[in-house]
C-alpha cells in the first residue's frame, strides 16, 4: 500500500516541481492549496503535468485575524509571511489525520524569500506549525537533518535536493527535465508584498476597518481618498466596471458617465454629502473619454435604489485630482 504525502501546493513552480518528485519515489499525493485574500495564484481541479487530487481550503478569515498583529511581524511591506506559513502548515497537520497521509511536503527552498525561508524561519515555522520530523522539503531537503519519511524509507533521501539561493534557473532545469513547462510565473503571487497595495491596506485598516468586504474592493480601481472614511474607487476597464457593481453593498454610491460615451463606473464607499457627490462625478468625468466637452452629465444612485440622479460637472484634466490618490 502506497504511503500518502500532503503536498502543500501554492500554483508556483517550486511546489509543482516538489509534487512531481514525491510521486516520482512512489507515494500517492493529495495536493493542499489554501486560498487566503491577498493571493493572485487561482488553482483549479487539477496541476499541468500531474494528475493528482487537489483539495481546497479557505483561509481568509483566520488569515485576516493574525494580520492585525502578526506574532513575527511583517515583511519589507504588509506581508506576515512566517505567522502566514504557521497558521497554514498547522491547519496541514489537523488535516493530515482525517485525509490518511503519513507525512507533509513544502515545495519551499532554502535562502529564496529573505523572511521567511532563511534557516531561522524555516525551522521556526516547522516547530511552531507542530509539524516536526513529519514536514518534508524535497528542493532543499539536504540542507536539513533526515525527515520522519526519509527515516522511514518511504522517500530516498539520495533522490532529493539541494537547492538553494534566490536564482530560479535549477528549478527550471528540472522543470524541463520532468516535462513540466505549463506553470506560473516565479514571484508576484501575493498582493501582500506590493507596496502601493500595502499602503491602501494599512490606510483601510486604521480609517475603514479591514472586512472582506472591503479588501476585494481595495484590489481592483484607482482609489481616491474623498474623506477620512470615505473612499472613492473608479473602474479601469469594463471588467473593473462590471465587479465594482458586483462588489456594491446597501449605502454606496454609484457614478458613470452617460450611456453613449465611453468610460469608467466609480463606487463611493462611506459618509457621503452633496459636496463629496460633486467632488466623485467630477473624478468620475475626468477619467472618461475626452470629447472636449466643457461640462458632462455624471448619473448616480445610492446602491440598491434603482432611480438615478444627474450632476452637471465642469470636465477638468485628471492632475486635478492627484492629491485624492492613495
Amino acid at each position: 500500500m502506497k504511503i500518502k504525502a500532503l503536498v502543500m501546493i501554492s500554483g508556483g513552480l517550486d511546489s509543482l516541481l516538489a509534487a512531481k518528485l514525491i510521486c516520482e519515489q512512489g507515494c500517492e499525493v493529495i495536493g493542499l492549496h489554501f486560498k487566503i485574500p491577498f493571493c493572485k495564484i487561482e488553482i483549479g481541479e487539477g496541476l499541468p503535468g500531474l494528475e493528482i487530487k487537489i483539495i481546497q481550503e479557505d483561509l481568509g478569515e483566520r488569515f485576516m485575524e493574525l494580520l492585525h498583529r502578526p506574532r513575527y511581524g511583517f515583511g519589507s511591506n504588509m506581508n506576515p509571511c512566517i505567522d502566514c506559513k504557521i497558521l497554514m502548515f498547522s491547519r496541514a497537520k489537523e488535516l493530515m489525520v482525517s485525509l490518511g497521509a503519513g507525512f507533509v511536503v513544502s515545495g519551499e527552498v532554502l535562502g529564496q524569500r529573505p523572511m521567511s525561508q532563511n534557516k531561522q524561519s524555516l525551522r521556526l515555522i516547522q516547530e511552531k506549525s507542530g509539524l516536526g520530523e513529519l514536514l518534508l522539503r524535497p528542493l532543499s531537503a539536504h540542507f536539513f537533518p533526515p525527515s520522519l519519511a526519509e527515516k522511514n524509507g518511504w522517500v530516498r533521501r539520495e533522490d532529493l535536493l539541494d537547492f538553494n539561493g534566490r536564482l530560479r534557473t535549477p528549478q527550471m532545469r528540472l522543470a524541463d527535465k520532468l516535462g513540466l513547462r505549463d506553470y506560473a510565473t516565479p514571484a508576484g503571487g501575493c498582493l501582500l508584498t506590493d507596496p502601493c497595495f500595502s499602503k491602501r491596506l494599512s490606510g483601510l485598516i486604521k480609517r475603514e476597518g479591514l472586512t472582506l468586504d472591503n479588501l476585494e474592493l481595495l484590489k481592483i480601481g484607482r482609489h481616491f481618498r474623498l474623506g477620512d472614511k470615505t473612499r472613492l474607487v473608479v473602474g479601469r476597464d469594463e471588467k473593473e466596471n462590471l465587479l465594482l457593481k458586483q462588489l456594491a453593498r446597501s449605502g454606496d454610491y454609484l457614478f458613470s458617465p452617460p450611456e453613449d460615451l465611453a468610460g469608467p463606473d466609480s463606487l463611493a464607499r462611506g459618509a457621503m454629502d452633496e459636496e463629496l457627490i460633486f467632488l466623485a462625478s467630477q473624478i468620475t468625468s475626468a477619467y472618461a473619454d475626452d470629447t472636449g466637452l466643457e461640462k458632462m452629465d455624471i448619473y448616480y444612485r445610492r446602491f440598491p435604489l434603482k432611480d438615478k440622479v444627474v450632476c452637471r460637472v465642469k470636465c477638468v484634466s485628471k492632475s486635478r485630482f492627484a492629491g485624492l490618490f492613495i
